[in-house]
């Protein structure tokens, strides 16, 4: 089981204190650093100093770390234009020495389009699948030819299809609870589908519906990683479980049923039933960036369980 740090930045951070975590991430063991794709708060957060934008904090990160994965939860296909972004997540991932993974998603929070200026369009899954169709082809095309896409929302004309990424196939995410569209886009995009924010039994159903839409696309099953992200609250004892809850706001039987919290044992434990109905990789929402006992803790009795 991998377990992946994954910031909400959004709820306030700035670059330096993402920088501390990630580094954190890398020298405790874990496998990489997430974030999220927001530029507003949500909730009672005051978002202080502002919103840090995903892409540019990558690439910051992708030359001050060395082993790992750096990635997002999900990039939302509704701020950057498709050939534009697979020019910034090659950049990134020529930066980091081939580390990159591209998380991509509709986008949903209209209040931030809103706030920023950026346009909501009603048809974004469409669109989703426009984006992940022209961002993957450009990365496929083979050096000296061009790439053509005449979509319903989108059209590329003769482009190079430049740069390449340093991987020779940057892994593509996809997620989501979507019963048709969204097992169908991860059967033909992904290489991991990732289930937010689920319950065992909805994860494995969820799991299920994927699995059957990549056989019949003539993919095997067994070809997508399947994750989930769960927010995570660990303590050493009761005690502490119930400080780290109070400081992000939360119930602490509210996280214990929803998401991975309690003592080592009880996290062990929970993790192993998600392993179960197919999970191999878990992200763990990490809401209070600057509890770095919180991460070490977690490296040591829970990471260090783990096959």
């Amino acid at each position: 089981m991998d377990l992946r740090i994954f910031t909400e930045p959004q709820q306030g951070a700035s670059y330096d204190t993402l920088l501390t975590v990630a580094k954190a991430t890398e020298d405790l063991g874990f496998d990489a650093f997430f974030r999220s794709d927001h530029y507003l708060k949500m909730g009672s957060a005051d978002g202080l100093p502002g919103p840090t934008d995903a892409w540019i904090t990558l690439a910051g990160l992708a030359r001050e770390t060395r082993r790992i994965r750096l990635g997002t939860l999900m990039t939302a296909g509704t701020f950057r234009l498709p050939g534009v972004l697979a020019i910034q997540v090659a950049q990134v991932d020529q930066m980091s020495g081939g580390r990159v993974e591209l998380g991509l998603g509709a986008g949903w929070f209209e209040e931030e389009h809103k706030a920023y200026g950026i346009p909501f369009p009603a048809e974004r899954m469409a669109r989703l699948e426009e984006q992940l169709a022209i961002v993957t082809g450009l990365w496929a095309t083979a050096p000296g030819d061009t790439f053509d896409y005449a979509g319903t929302h989108y059209q590329l004309e003769k482009s190079p299809a430049l740069p390449k990424p340093a991987q020779a196939k940057v892994p593509v995410l996809i997620g989501g609870h979507g019963a048709k569209r969204t097992p169908r886009l991860a059967a033909r995009y992904a290489d991991e589908f990732n289930m937010p924010f689920a319950s065992i039994v909805d994860s494995e159903r969820q799991f299920g519906r994927v699995r059957q839409a990549a056989e019949e696309a003539g993919r095997g099953a067994d070809d997508l990683v399947y994750s989930n992200a769960l927010v995570v609250c660990v303590g050493k004892d009761d005690a502490e479980v119930a400080r780290r809850a109070a400081a992000i706001g939360r119930d602490v039987d509210e996280l214990k049923a929803n998401g991975l919290a309690g003592c080592p044992g009880e996290v062990v434990e929970k993790i192993g039933a998600y392993e179960a109905v197919g999970s191999s990789r878990l992200y763990l929402q990490l809401l209070d960036l600057d509890d770095l006992d919180h991460l070490e803790l977690i490296s040591a009795q829970v990471l260090s369980q783990l096959g």
